[in-house]
């Protein structure tokens, strides 16, 4: 077999002088009028860590919040413990690691290294007790309410106990190991995020105590389910059908408890404790020192299941000895001690949010066709290339079907005998993605296809080797990006014979190739066969593959070279023209803001008088309405049914001087995959794409002004750094879920299309 993959495994020396010459921003020339740079105040970053902790409260303010769905208020708990469990495997973990090697610095809040993790601590201890207390004392007694019931051993009825006990000789007991902890057995090594029950155990005979650890099998299911007919098993969609009536759900762990003496046969089972430790789990590869990154991700990945342990949870009742022996032999301090009360592990409810009670869910909602898609629908395989061909398509998913856009324009790309080459970008896709499929039968169609697969996506690492190796199998060139740089930009370039020549039709998005969380994120995506672009995504892609760093590009801004420097050029312009009493305004919808040098830049544009709008689902070291500093900048949060996730970055732009490829005046819209953080503008490829069809700037506008109206419901972010969530709109009318009247939008357009 032809080895069709490419893994950059360069010369350091060159690689260096690459990663080195990519990273170098042009310098930013002056627009206008000397802009004021007077210093700016010391304190005037929010703390990155502080600021991540207080967007999971925000998520948990949802499950708090008696107007939501019940069974999503369940899952909203569910998505607050697994944001957590990442908060601590990668960022508490990298600050450990930063101040153990003796490279931490002083945060940009001003913040100590020892103060950041101390107030880290304080803020965790607060979420998770009150995170345990939303449970417990609303959400379980809702359920309850509901006939959905999780329920403590003791209180399930004689004839349920017995069913159980089959259920766990059959289904349970063969998979558990016991650990006993002595001379001859050290102590055991405890995975990352697993349940264990420390049990003491004691020789009736001699009296002697020993310790042992249970692990709970992670495959098996978190509650066990016991139906109407009182059969066990696991959650699923007939488990809890409302005709069914009452369903109850024992934690796993439970019945393991009541079945100690299953494993310890002859011995007396005297305590038995629930705890979980959550370990580093980052991954770090020193590419210039790889000869095949593959394979240093491999084993990097092995390493990960070893890292040191930053957080250990108990239940409230564990005994004093059992409490000092974990801490001891784990080797945690008393601060990554968490108590809260069992269960532990609420990333479980997922199980049952999953549950079939239409009633309990948000109403069920179909993403639709876009109307410039659905006009040609219906005959030909190149459908959607004809549509393209008519002008540009500006996809929003959920609202439109990621299925009949962009899974479609691949599918058909790769069945099209016309199409020649698709090259393609992969950061995180499905188990069963319908893209690699489409890039797998276009190579065994003999077409040219590149898929840069970028195998370090932090936690899909191992999902996204094997689908590099699959790939390859099928003919696929594989490459894996530029060293010392992740490939985070989201790019599907078709090359086709037409009879007028080579036509390329491309689509930039914000989002991952991934159907699944199409579904559940919210993203913005161009199809276009613009030239411009064309041109744009076949010098991107051949330096992706290639050596191509001085690439100039048209409608693109890429990181590491011109995104910081042509959102900051174009914030400054903002600000020239604000001084010249010229309409000015920025309007950003992001993930997170926290690189500091467009922080001061839109500082610096509030202080010219530039009105500031920046809609931000997650961090933000952003403070706004500082006097002398931020007056015009305002900081909004949405969260709800769908994950926001689309970039958006908008500027008056209202008759200054063009920069680069920029329009003369008029407002001038960029989407893409960047987010403001160093990661992002520094250590990733990005590209943000500029629209240029009148109708889709509007529409791209209006719905950053709708994500800012007093009148959307929303969470405000203060001066002091706290978010609080109004009630109301200014004249105490309800205020609008965006999401839902996004909804009901596209539901109305729908029934008109019919």
């Amino acid at each position: 077999m032809t080895d069709t993959s490419t893994q950059r495994t360069l010369d350091p020396d060159l690689a260096a002088h690459i990663a080195e010459h990519i990273a170098e921003e042009p310098e930013i020339e002056q627009v206008g009028a000397e802009l004021d740079l007077r210093p700016l105040p010391d304190d005037r970053f929010a703390d990155r860590e502080l600021s991540w902790l207080a967007f999971n409260q925000r998520v948990l303010e949802l499950a708090e919040d008696p107007s939501q769905p019940l069974l999503e208020r369940v899952r909203f708990l569910a998505i607050f413990a697994s944001n957590l469990d990442e908060f601590f495997m990668v960022r508490v973990a990298g600050l450990k690691r930063r101040m153990a090697t003796g490279i931490a610095v002083t945060a940009a809040s001003g913040l100590s290294p020892r103060q950041v993790l101390d107030a880290i601590s304080e803020r965790a201890h607060d979420l998770m007790a009150r995170h345990a207390r939303v449970f417990a004392e609303d959400v379980q007694p809702a359920l309850a309410a509901e006939g959905i019931t999780l329920v403590h051993w003791d209180e399930l009825e004689t004839r349920e106990q017995e069913r159980l006990h089959k259920f766990f000789r059959k289904q349970i007991f063969p998979v558990l190991t016991p650990l006993a902890v002595d001379p001859a057995h050290p102590f055991p090594y405890i995975s990352g995020l697993s349940l264990n029950l420390a049990v003491v155990v004691a020789n009736p005979t001699t009296g002697k105590e020993h310790f042992a650890r249970v692990k709970v099998p992670p495959l098996l299911p978190r509650f066990i389910a016991v139906d109407a007919r009182g059969r066990p098993s696991a959650p699923t969609s007939q488990t809890a059908a409302p005709d069914r009536g009452p369903t109850s759900f024992v934690p796993i762990e439970e019945v393991i408890a009541q079945h100690l003496d299953h494993l310890f046969p002859g011995m007396e089972v005297r305590e038995r404790h629930l705890f979980r430790v959550t370990r580093n789990e980052d991954v770090e590869v020193e590419e210039d020192d790889a000869e095949n990154l593959l394979q240093a991700m491999e084993k990097e990945l092995l390493r990960r299941r070893f890292g040191p342990p930053v957080r250990l949870e108990l239940t409230p009742g564990i005994s004093p000895r059992i409490r000092a022996l974990l801490v001891r032999e784990l080797g945690v301090i008393e601060e990554e001690v968490y108590e809260v009360p069992e269960p532990l592990d609420l990333t479980g409810l997922n199980l049952i949010a999953d549950l079939d009670r239409a009633d309990l869910h948000f109403p069920p909602f179909v993403p639709t066709t876009h109307r410039l898609l659905a006009e040609v629908e219906s005959s030909t395989p190149t459908d959607v290339f004809a549509a393209i061909r008519e002008r540009d398509v500006l996809l929003h998913h959920p609202y439109d079907s990621f299925s009949t856009s962009v899974q479609t324009f691949l599918e058909q790309a790769a069945a099209d005998p016309a199409v020649l080459a698709i090259k393609q970008t992969l950061y995180r896709t499905s188990g069963d993605s319908p893209i690699v499929d489409a890039l797998i039968d276009a190579a065994e169609a003999g077409k040219q296809v590149l898929a840069l697969v970028e195998i370090k996506a932090r936690f899909d690492e191992q999902a996204n080797i094997s689908w590099a190796r699959k790939l390859e199998q099928a003919g696929v060139h594989v490459v894996y990006g530029i060293v010392g740089l992740k490939t985070h930009c989201k790019l599907s370039l078709v090359v086709r014979q037409e009879s007028d020549g080579l036509r390329r039709y491309c689509h930039v998005g914000t989002g991952n190739y991934h159907p699944k969380t199409a579904r559940l994120y919210t993203d913005h995506g161009l199809l276009t066969c613009d030239p411009d672009v064309g041109q744009d995504l076949t010098r991107l892609f051949n330096q992706l593959s290639g050596y191509a760093p001085q690439s100039r590009f048209h409608r693109l801004l890429v990181a590491p070279r011109t995104v910081r420097s042509g959102l900051v050029e174009r914030i400054d312009r903002e600000a020239v023209a604000a001084r010249e009493g010229r309409e000015a305004w920025v309007k950003i919808k992001v993930n997170s803001v926290v690189d500091e040098t467009t922080i001061d830049a839109l500082y610096r544009a509030s202080q010219a008088g530039v009105k500031v709008d920046l809609v931000v689902r997650g961090i933000c070291a952003v403070r706004p309405g500082v006097p002398g500093l931020s007056e015009n900048v305002r900081v909004r949060s949405i969260l709800g049914r769908f994950l926001e996730h689309s970039r958006i970055y908008a500027f008056a732009n209202s008759g200054g001087p063009a920069i680069g490829e920029g329009p003369d005046s008029g407002p001038e819209v960029f989407i893409g995959s960047a987010d403001l953080m160093h990661r992002n503008l520094d250590r990733r490829v990005e590209a943000l794409v500029r629209i240029t069809d009148p109708d889709q700037v509007m529409e791209l506008l209006d719905l950053l002004d709708a994500s800012m109206s007093e009148r959307t419901a929303s969470w405000h972010l203060d001066a002091d750094g706290t978010w609080h969530r109004p009630e109301s709109g200014p004249d105490g009318s309800p205020l609008v879920d965006l999401q839902a009247s996004l909804v009901q939008r596209q539901r109305r357009r729908l029934a008109g299309r019919r």
